[in-house]
């Protein structure tokens, strides 16, 4: 790729980035190296990943990749050549540490990379549990990474009883994917439903009931206490003393965002990297993707931090364009609609909107008994979301009216 040094004077909006850093070579990091280069930008362009891979895309990671359908080369992010990106690649070395008086990141391997811009967009690492120690005992695995799906491939290959251990999207999609393989499945649920705090119990009752259709042996309620077996994993006690026979366990209990290398650098951390509604963290440095919370004017400036693909490439554009604001000039604010889908089986889940379990829910289309509808979701008086099993169509006309506001009755009203 490109070789250090050089003097580069971008061409876009008379700023006065030079050198621009992105960490993380993410969906999020990739399309804010893209849409620099869109935008004009000519100056140097260092983009870092922990990974010794080049960005590829997660979401079938859990599926397609899993499953054994498609291989690493299927799931890469750009076809077309990096070099068209005139980009310093340093992948398979992790960011360690940002000082912003001297506008450098450290690396791991002792670097140190100055910059003019700073793209944080280092993601989100999958939760441990204390009971089920990842790396410690053989079959105990997580999922975020490319390595960890095939590592994880592998060992379904010999016909495991694999144990999930979280009910949200991951989980849930792992299950499906090992039930499609023929294998049996447990899925334990701390909480009384699967997602329940995010769908609600009705709609996380759906869900669960999807699962136990299928095959799966859903255990809901109950938190695991400890793995059992002799240098791997045979058995997980639960914390009402039963036990469920295991072979392969996975645990999939939530991500927290990749901050911990920009502790003591002067940042606002609080559950990601705080930004204002520009995505701006501090002068010359933006985040986006899981690794950011910022202020969504679309919801009357409600702090978020979104984990989903949609929300990565549109904060990746759209970080990468305020760093391009001449200083003195406004930024535009990044306003969004929240979009994520999961495929479990033969049906497909999709989510607009920001909603909790405790908003009004109607469903406003088809029926939950064919598990075929659309819900909406309601929160003082104005449309906040909308949730669809297998209707992709009438679920999509609610982004726009999200988007506008809508008020909840309007929507039930445009509904009927």
């Amino acid at each position: 790729m490109r070789a250090p040094g050089g003097d580069h004077t971008p061409r876009a909006g008379g700023s006065r980035v030079r050198s621009v850093v992105v960490v993380g070579a993410s969906l999020a990091g990739l399309r804010a190296t893209e849409t620099l280069r869109h935008e004009g930008y000519d100056g140097r362009i260092t983009l870092i990943g922990a990974e010794e891979h080049l960005p590829y895309d997660r979401p079938p990671l859990s599926k397609q990749l899993l499953a054994g359908e498609w291989q690493p080369h299927d799931i890469e992010l750009r076809r077309a050549a990096y070099e068209e990106l005139d980009l310093e690649l340093r992948l398979g070395v992790a960011a360690t540490g940002l000082d912003l008086d001297a506008r450098e990141v450290a690396l791991a391997d002792g670097a140190r990379v100055g910059f003019d811009g700073l793209v944080i967009a280092t993601g989100a690492a999958p939760r441990r549990l204390g009971a089920l120690p990842v790396g410690e005992i053989e079959g105990v695995h997580e999922l975020r990474t490319v390595d960890d799906a095939l590592d994880l491939r592998a060992r379904l290959e010999g016909r495991p009883r694999v144990l999930v251990v979280g009910g949200g999207f991951i989980g849930a999609e792992v299950a499906a994917t090992c039930r499609g393989r023929g294998l049996d499945v447990t899925v334990v649920e701390a909480l009384a439903a699967p997602m329940v705090r995010g769908l609600g119990p009705v709609l996380g009752g759906v869900c669960g009931e999807l699962h136990r259709d299928h095959g799966v042996d859903l255990r809901l309620g109950v938190g695991v206490q400890a793995v059992e077996g002799a240098g791997r994993v045979e058995r997980v006690r639960l914390a009402d003393g039963s036990t469920v026979e295991a072979d392969v366990v996975l645990v999939a209990i939530g991500v927290t965002p990749t901050t911990a290398w920009l502790e003591g650098s002067g940042l606002d951390l609080d559950d990601g990297v705080v930004c204002d509604e520009s995505l701006s963290a501090a002068p010359g440095v933006v985040a986006a993707g899981d690794a950011a919370r910022w202020p969504n004017p679309c919801f009357d400036g409600e702090r978020m931090r979104l984990e989903h693909w949609t929300n990565a490439v549109e904060q990746g554009v759209a970080a990468a364009r305020r760093l391009l604001v001449p200083d003195g000039e406004p930024a535009a604010p990044f306003t969004s609609v929240p979009f994520v889908w999961s495929d479990q089986y033969d049906r497909k889940i999709q989510t607009v909107g920001h909603f909790r379990g405790d908003d009004e829910m109607r469903v406003v289309h088809g029926s939950l008994e064919d598990r075929r509808f659309v819900a909406v979701f309601g929160r003082a008086g104005r449309l906040v979301g909308a949730l669809g099993f297998s209707m992709p169509a009438q679920l999509m006309r609610y982004r726009a009216r999200i988007a506008a506001r809508t008020s909840f009755a309007d929507a039930l009203a445009g509904a009927a």
